[in-house]
């Protein structure tokens, strides 16, 4: 059975007992793709290595990391969830899993990651929800191996993805664009392009900063690899977001990227990102759209 350009496993949703990051919304995405007959079977992705981790996070806070969950140093205050064996080897998988869906897409034209987009790590420290920067990793892992020359990151999370700007800060190779609410979570970095919306911004204010950001990057930067983080989190639902962008608002959003990527030419890695409706169930149907209208583009996972 031919496999599509997708990356799952299921030990992406480790436990967060009573915790707002809903890590059962893995699961349920890649139930209702299975349910759906969009697939069947995904690719499963391995470990990010430590050599890997190294292209973004300092061997310092690695080694920090791997003390905390053995006990040996205490918890980071930093971090705003729990940080055990389970939870470190679902954030290494998950950054293998953006890898693989990077080169997936480098062959294909376009993949997703069923996870990750965990844009608040730092190279030197984890903070908020994200351990881990898995887009971070596999952008400079894809460049670092020839497999592209210059990578795009469009994170449109309802929070701007601070740990993301400070680690390709310096890297001409990669540009990051960040649309966000402004008054909201985190402190702000500098992105090489930021959008910071007002509260309560809804579809018409949202996808119209979308459309002339894409134009000023069309200016500025020609990508051959797009990282997209499709934050379900603009929803107008969302209890840590402060924008009323609706589920069809979300998809016209979905689509201005997608057109934007293929009037580049560049592929497109897709993850996740973040996501806290009142609803579990909203979170994966906006997600479930997303993968689905990249995948309706899609010819060679046919």
């Amino acid at each position: 059975m031919t496999r599509r350009p997708i990356v799952y496993c299921s030990a992406y949703g480790f436990a967060w007992p009573g915790h707002v990051f809903p890590t059962g919304k893995y699961r349920g995405v890649a139930d209702t793709l299975r349910e759906s007959g969009v697939a069947h079977v995904f690719h499963e992705p391995v470990p990010a290595t430590r050599d890997e981790l190294l292209t973004c996070h300092h061997a310092t806070y690695l080694d920090r990391l791997e003390g905390i969950v053995r006990g040996e140093l205490p918890w980071d205050p930093r971090f705003e969830v729990p940080v055990d064996h389970a939870v470190l080897d679902a954030f290494k998988l998950s950054a293998g899993g953006t890898i693989k869906a990077a080169r997936l897409a480098m062959e294909h034209g376009r993949a997703i990651n069923v996870g990750g987009g965990f844009h608040h790590a730092y190279p030197s420290h984890g903070e908020g929800f994200c351990l881990l920067n898995d887009v971070v990793v596999a952008a400079k892992v894809v460049l670092d191996e020839g497999l592209a020359e210059r990578v795009l990151v469009v994170d449109l999370d309802v929070h701007q993805g601070n740990g993301t700007a400070v680690a390709a800060q310096g890297d001409d190779r990669i540009f990051t664009f960040s649309l966000h609410q402004e008054n909201n979570y985190p402190a702000k970095e500098k992105s090489d392009l930021d959008v910071g919306l007002a509260d309560f911004a809804g579809d018409g204010m949202y996808l119209g900063a979308l459309r002339d950001a894409l134009g000023e990057i069309d200016r500025r930067f020609a990508p051959d690899l797009l990282f997209y983080l499709a934050g379900a989190d603009p929803f107008e639902h969302d209890r840590l977001g402060g924008l009323k962008v609706s589920m069809d608002g979300l998809a016209a959003r979905d689509r201005m990227v997608f057109d934007f990527a293929e009037e580049q030419g560049a592929p497109i890695v897709a993850t996740l990102a973040g996501g806290y409706a009142v609803r579990e169930e909203d979170v994966v149907a906006i997600h479930v759209k997303t993968i689905e209208e990249l995948l309706r583009r899609d010819r060679a996972g046919e």
